[in-house]
């Protein structure tokens, strides 16, 4: 293996392994900020021998028990042999490449729950939750949040310092709140699992449009939440719509890796099992008695593309009233522009490209690159290529995901030919 496949291959490991190495090195430091520090400093270790020593069997486990070990070298260093050293000490020798696999199989989905709760703490403002969540838990770099942001990188930089300078400076406990506090948090750890889950489901940037380790997580921390709160409907909703869009995974891409788009997929491989719990759990939100919330409503969409044979069987006049109902819970253009595929689906393009060519002058859409990638399909399906083409370009000029970036090319380059027929 070369030097840069080496590297290649550290950095998906750290991607899959970062967000938990940080929530169990919280549990022991209780400061987010200096476990983030500490994971980084095994990560610079590994970059160092592994290029020698070949990767570990289980890198995992390697990456934990050098940052643990850099852990008791700090406390020796800052004199807290007493009370916290003896905490680490007992701890360290779970975290053996024996034992990986007990570790993390054991503790680390409740530690992931605990860093949530403890980074959608409301001492932090939401914009400061996101981008610490996008950090943690998704291993998004600064540049690449900055850019979904449509913001300098110096301002989400000084967004997590500041929101891990709070954490610290307020003492926020490394807890599953109870009660209260709990039922005040739960919609920013709705809203943080949520983010996880849909940059596991498509990529912000990189070679790879999806990275399901990281949709798997998010759904196992559904899951357990959902027994911690199970007379909370949108915890269920949001189990359902992650459940259900986890079935489509493996149809997402093709055997060479290139993003397949929803009309595309092979649905006789859809997993059977994950839709069957994901209408167990939507119809499990609905028994609570209470009105649809916004991942409720989600699932219900993507129940009817779960339950329809094809494409062509699908309920898309429902789709488009769930959609008109989600645009009334949580309005937003993003609502918009999906019920603008739907509407263009049950009633005809014509009717689609109004609704997006009025979102066109929508400001908080300037750089969102499915907005001329829907313009451009629907101007396909009225027969105006050469208009589409230029669409598909903008949109792949848009998109920092490289997958993605081909698709939309491919597109383009269609589009052109059938322009000059």
């Amino acid at each position: 293996m070369t030097l840069s496949q080496t590297h290649r291959t550290i950095d998906a490991i750290w991607k899959m392994e970062s967000a938990k190495l940080i929530a169990s090195l919280t549990r022991m430091v209780r400061d987010v900020g200096l476990a983030e520090d500490l994971a980084q400093d095994a990560l610079v270790i590994a970059l160092e021998r592994w290029p020698e020593t070949g990767i570990p069997d289980n890198p995992g486990a390697w990456l934990m028990t050098a940052a643990k070990r850099r852990a008791i070298d700090l406390m020796r260093r800052m004199k807290l042999r007493d009370q916290k050293y003896v905490e680490i000490a007992r701890s360290i020798d779970l975290y053996t490449e024996e034992d990986v696999d007990h570790v993390l199989d054991g503790e680390i989905s409740d530690d992931l729950l605990r860093l949530i709760f403890m980074t959608s703490h409301p001492v932090l403002s939401q914009d400061a939750r996101v981008a610490l969540t996008l950090r943690l838990l998704c291993g998004l770099t600064t540049d690449e949040i900055a850019r979904s942001f449509l913001v300098a990188e110096s301002t989400i930089s000084q967004r997590i310092v500041r929101a891990k300078r709070t954490l610290r400076a307020e003492k926020i406990p490394f807890e599953l709140p109870t009660g209260e506090e709990r039922k005040e948090r739960l919609s920013a750890v709705l809203e943080v699992i949520y983010l996880m889950f849909n940059e596991g489901y498509s990529a912000t940037s990189g070679d790879h449009w999806i990275r399901p380790l990281l949709c798997q997580e998010a759904l196992r921390l559904g899951r357990v939440l959902a027994e911690v709160v199970p007379q909370e409907p949108e915890v269920h909703g949001l189990v359902a719509l992650m459940e259900i869009q986890s079935s489509r995974l493996k149809t997402r891409v093709s055997s060479k890796g290139k993003p397949v788009l929803l009309m595309e997929q092979n649905r006789a491989q859809w997993d059977r099992l994950l839709i069957s719990r994901g209408l167990a759990a939507l119809e499990r939100s609905q028994k609570l008695g209470h009105p649809f919330g916004p991942y409720s409503l989600q699932a219900a969409i993507n129940a009817c593309h779960a339950q329809a044979p094809t494409v062509a069987e699908t309920d898309w006049i429902r789709i488009a009233a769930l959609y008109e109902a989600l645009s009334r819970v949580t309005p937003s253009p993003i609502v918009e522009l999906n019920r603008a595929v739907a509407i263009s689906m049950a009633f005809g393009p014509s009717l689609g490209l109004q609704i997006v060519d009025e979102l066109s002058t929508e400001t908080s859409l300037k750089g969102y690159h499915l907005l001329p990638s829907v313009r451009g399909d629907l101007l396909v399906k009225v027969g105006l290529f050469d208009d589409a083409r230029r669409e598909f370009e903008r949109a792949a000029s848009m998109t920092r995901n490289d997958r993605e970036k081909k698709l939309l090319l491919n597109r383009a380059a269609e589009c052109e030919s059938k322009a000059s027929i």
